[in-house]
């Protein structure tokens, strides 16, 4: 029952998240033992989680996470989110869905936050020549009924 209640918390903090929140309120769930996972990073304690996060927002224009979906069992917790973003303020608003496996320590604290998104198709196929070659590849390996 309390990995429900730290998954909520969690997931509510991550709603709330913009540019202007301070380190001490990401010290809520993370501390020198929690791990952060994506495509790009693996890193350890507060510090290093508090950079990929201050460099989000300064890479992107308005970013932000919509939660919509939390299931926890067994200690584990997976939450569904969507990352809303630009690139500019004068780009168009993009997102997309990805899914964080979170294990939480007994005060709430996370053990391992590891996120599961698609990179090729959300980044890697926005590479002009790239994007091409990993279009193609995919039209090759699709199967069709």
């Amino acid at each position: 029952m309390e990995s429900k209640k730290h998954a909520q918390a969690y997931a509510d903090f991550y709603e709330s998240l913009h540019k202007d929140v301070a380190k001490s309120e990401y010290a809520h769930f993370f501390d020198e033992n929690s791990s952060f996972e994506d495509p790009f990073q693996k890193v350890k304690g507060l510090d290093l989680i508090y950079a990929i996060f201050e460099n989000m927002y300064t890479s992107l224009h308005k970013p932000h996470f919509k939660i919509d979906e939390i299931i926890s069992a067994d200690g584990v917790s997976y939450i569904r989110w969507e990352f809303c973003y630009a690139l500019s303020n004068t780009s168009k608003q993009d997102s997309f869905v990805g899914i964080s496996r979170v294990t939480f320590t007994h005060d709430g604290h996370v053990k391992e936050h590891i996120d599961y998104w698609d990179v090729a198709e959300h980044v890697y196929e926005k590479i002009p020549l790239l994007g091409s070659l990993l279009r193609l590849l995919k039209r090759k390996l699709h199967v069709s009924k």
